[in-house]
Formats: C-alpha cells, sequence, structure tokens
C-alpha cells in the first residue's frame, strides 16, 4: 500500500512557499523571504521563512518535525474564518502584537492554505 500522506514539515514547508511564490492573481504581491536553507524542524518549531505582502511582513512559518506552523501577524479575523473554512486548525493567540496561528500538517493542505492567504492579502 502507498502512504499517500506528506508529513514532513521541511518538506511541507517548501511546498508552501514554492506555490506562495508561484501563484498569480491575489498572491501576485506574496514574497518568501529570510529564508533558512539549513532548517532543521524542532518540537517547538524553527523559523524557517517570512511570507511577506508587498513590504508588510504577513506570516512567519516555522517547521516542526510533521507540520508547519504558520503565525499570522495581519488581518485576524480574515484568516480565522479562512482557515475555518478550508477546514485546518486555527487558533487565535493572545499576545502583543496579537498572532494567529494555522497549523498546515500534510502536504494536501498546502492548497488549502492558500486561500487563507488570498484572504489576509485582501484584508490588510
Amino acid at each position: 500500500m502507498v502512504d499517500s500522506t506528506l508529513a514532513d514539515g521541511v518538506r511541507i514547508a517548501q511546498l508552501l512557499a514554492s506555490d506562495l511564490v508561484g501563484h498569480e492573481g491575489r498572491l501576485a504581491t506574496v514574497s518568501v523571504t529570510d529564508a533558512d536553507p539549513e532548517v532543521d524542524p524542532t518540537t517547538d518549531g524553527s523559523r524557517a521563512y517570512v511570507v511577506r505582502a508587498g513590504d508588510d511582513p504577513l506570516a512567519t512559518a516555522f517547521v516542526h518535525p510533521e507540520r508547519v506552523r504558520l503565525n499570522f501577524r495581519l488581518a485576524h479575523e480574515s484568516v480565522v474564518e479562512a482557515a475555518d473554512e478550508a477546514g485546518l486548525r486555527v487558533r487565535p493567540k493572545a499576545v502583543e502584537p496579537p498572532r494567529t496561528v494555522v497549523f498546515v500538517e500534510d502536504g494536501a493542505e498546502v492548497k488549502r492554505v492558500l486561500s487563507v492567504f488570498e484572504r489576509a492579502v485582501a484584508a490588510r
């Protein structure tokens, strides 16, 4: 039997970065910056890169052994709504400044999280 899931945090982060920079339309202004090509996943999450919309930091990607955690910095209500609609695990974080955390736990969820980025870009 073939395992059809991809639960490797580094590979998921790579797929997401590739989809973000290769996407057009609403994500045309999105870029991936400050990437750590040697990032090693940790239980607490290692910073892999920053996703920007124009010059504004939109989210930071952290790599865990089996998933990616995205800490969104802007458009919190839109991010929560879009993540819920996409069936992704999402959690508002009561810190200063506020963050909204979205988890990408499988390679198949990469396409679904693109809609979250689209909504965040449109709402900023």
